[in-house]
């Protein structure tokens, strides 16, 4: 099998550049234990931004023939030290065929499958086949090119409040593809949320799912309306994907709110209800706002899926796997806005489409 690929790969020079480019590259023959796939669909993801243009200013992007550059300033070039230099490819995750395998994965030829591991951006990736999921024979590749970051986030929300004993979810934004699924899961499994839109539409779309507590940020009732459903679900946990602004500061008063109707009595330090924000995204790259109206027992950290994962039981890493792939039509299904190929994602006014990072729009590359 040829193993002459190309991949999507972003660069930063000392001098403050971003280049994003096309790169040519030689891969070997898999050994035991891997596989070479065809890619034939990948997602661009959030996180798949934030390495493909870190904290480049977007306004300076220019094409320099078959590539993209853009300037860094000066203030986050600090940050950046350990990657200057390197070509680094990019793409969480994808799905495609497998062309060519392992001595002891010959039985996977032919198959496809779905990919977690980076450089998914790309004409061909030599993975580990632990790395992939196989997918039922018929499956198309836009089935299998989701599978991880998104389900696998979700459904790490809901271990992360089993394992932390809380006992419903505050989320936001909630009208993703990522909040969809939540919405779902926790229908499915009887688990109350607390879903945080930013639109009317927003707000049917959640509704029509079968979500029980849509609160509409855009509205003026929106704070006694978010109390109200923290009231209905006893919602202590909350994960933000939004991560500037004010976001979990107002989502933990109103946690806050709810816990002190039940005080016995007036406590200085505020209710003994643990609250718990976790920011796992940054749709907003501003400054984390905290007014402090909810007392002194409560924590803001950030929430990592690789992180996430690496604590819990093996075995229930492998359920949440399984469940993915079993409910990849329904409860994972993800919808794309457009369909573009490697030279495209190049093409300024389509990452201009791609970077806005809009609730409901999901990029998928096609190599």
């Amino acid at each position: 099998m040829n193993g002459d690929s190309l991949e999507l790969r972003t660069t930063v020079s000392a001098d403050g550049t971003l280049r994003l480019h096309l790169e040519g590259v030689i891969l070997p023959e898999p050994g035991p234990g891997q596989l070479l796939v065809r890619v034939e669909a990948a997602p661009i993801n959030p996180s798949d931004l934030g390495l493909m243009f870190g904290p480049a200013d977007l306004s300076t992007l220019t094409r320099d023939g078959d590539a993209l550059t853009a300037r860094i300033p000066d203030a986050a070039m600090p940050a950046l030290r350990s990657r200057i230099g390197q070509s680094l490819p990019v793409g969480n995750e994808g799905a495609g065929t497998v062309v060519a395998a392992g001595p002891d994965q010959q039985h996977l030829i032919g198959r496809r499958v779905a990919m977690l591991g980076g450089a998914m951006y790309a004409r061909l990736r030599l993975i580990g086949a632990g790395d992939c999921l196989v997918l039922p024979e018929g499956a198309g590749p836009e089935e299998g090119a989701a599978l991880f970051v998104n389900p696998l986030t979700a459904l790490g929300f809901v271990e992360t409040m089993r394992a932390e004993g809380h006992k419903a979810i505050v989320h936001a934004p909630a009208a993703s593809n990522l909040g969809q699924m939540l919405a779902r899961i926790c229908k499915a499994d009887g688990i109350g949320l607390v879903n945080i839109v930013r639109s009317p539409e927003q707000a049917a779309l959640l509704r029509g799912l079968g979500a029980a507590h849509v609160v509409d940020s855009s509205t003026a009732s929106f704070h006694e309306d978010l109390t109200q459903a923290v009231a209905a679900t006893g919602a202590t946990l909350c994960f933000d994907a939004i991560g500037g602004g004010e976001t979990t500061s107002i989502v933990l008063n109103a946690m806050e709110t709810v816990a002190l109707r039940d005080a016995a009595a007036y406590d200085r330090y505020g209710s003994a209800v643990k609250k718990q924000g976790y920011i796992y995204g940054a749709l907003d790259t501003g400054p984390t706002v905290l007014h402090r109206g909810f007392g002194f027992s409560w924590s803001v950290g950030g929430w990592l899926l690789f992180r996430a994962l690496q604590r819990l039981e093996p075995a229930t890493v492998e359920r949440m796997r399984q469940r993915v792939v079993e409910e990849r039509t329904t409860t994972f299904a993800s919808h794309y806005t457009a369909r573009i190929t490697l030279e495209q994602a190049l093409e300024p006014e389509t990452v201009a489409a791609y970077v806005r990072k809009a609730t409901g729009e999901k990029y998928l590359i096609t190599p």
